[in-house]
């Protein structure tokens, strides 16, 4: 069993303990027989989650930098999806393409040919000149089984089909269930239990970036649909922490761009973190 998939299965084997410890059954009373994976019941290390790939080395949501991110030997790439003009999901994150691109408009207002021929790479470095912006089906293709897949639904709420069409494309390659790989996060929470009801089994991460989202009717509301937190890492502290996990809830915190902020962030308990450069961690 490979680290990735050791991962994968001891998110899966621990969230399910501590689903068992809030319905009165603690983890403590389990009886594991002899041979069993009792290893993976201690800590697991912390999920290294390689924001729009490895965004410091090479252009963001881009093949270039998703490949420097398993080369990297991240556990998740991070990616950001648009729906163009003729709803094909697209990776990336602005809604438009100025500020990446050598073009100019809304995502929504192009087609998928034409978005394959704007220069994605350049704006970053020269070296990189004829990059593409690539479709989340040409992701998954690419990376099914070798890396993590963490994919964002940037404001669902313009396009209504979203979280349709992302469930539809995570059933035609297999990657729907539970230990698939795959985890989606948005900081819509509403759509998200949308998603949730097209595709129960995928796990779930809720961005967070304000405070006052984390009281406890919202924490019961996330916990009765997500797996993750995601809050900003100027959130995070280990009260905050222990609280998400009281709730059975995993946390990956964003957007570690500096190796100094990492210690803090391990000593509060985080689960993952979601950095520009995953050489950080390795």
């Amino acid at each position: 069993m490979n680290r990735f998939y050791q991962l994968v299965f001891t998110l899966l084997l621990s969230t399910s303990l501590v689903t068992a410890s809030a319905s009165g059954a603690s983890a403590r009373s389990l009886s594991l027989p002899e041979n069993s994976y009792s290893s993976v019941l201690k800590p697991s290390p912390i999920l290294t989650i390689a924001h729009r790939g490895a965004a410091a080395h090479a252009p963001e949501n881009t093949i270039a930098a998703f490949d420097k991110a398993v080369a990297l030997h991240a556990d998740f790439i991070e990616l950001d999806i648009q729906l163009c003009k003729d709803g094909e999901l697209v990776v990336l994150h602005d809604d438009t393409v100025n500020r990446t691109t050598d073009g100019q408009g809304n995502v929504k207002n192009f087609t998928l040919a034409q978005l394959r021929k704007l220069d994605a790479g350049s704006k970053f470095h020269p070296s990189f000149k004829g990059a593409t912006i690539p479709t989340l089906d040409e992701v998954l293709t690419r990376y099914k089984g070798s890396i993590g897949i963490l994919i964002e639904m940037k404001t669902p709420s313009r396009y209504p089909s979203m979280e349709q069409k992302v469930a539809s494309l995570l059933q035609k390659h297999k990657m729907d269930q539970a230990d698939s790989g795959v985890i989606v996060q948005s900081f819509d929470s509403r759509s998200l239990q949308t998603f949730h009801q097209l595709a129960p089994l995928v796990p779930i991460g809720v961005l967070i970036d304000r405070a006052d989202l984390l009281n406890e009717p919202q924490l019961i509301r996330y916990s009765s649909f997500a797996t993750y937190i995601n809050p900003n890492k100027k959130l995070i502290n280990s009260h905050l922490v222990n609280r998400l996990h009281e709730f059975g809830l995993k946390v990956a915190t964003w957007t570690v761009r500096s190796a100094k902020d990492i210690p803090a962030l391990i000593k509060a308990g985080v689960d993952g973190l979601i950095t520009d450069d995953p050489s950080f961690l390795r």
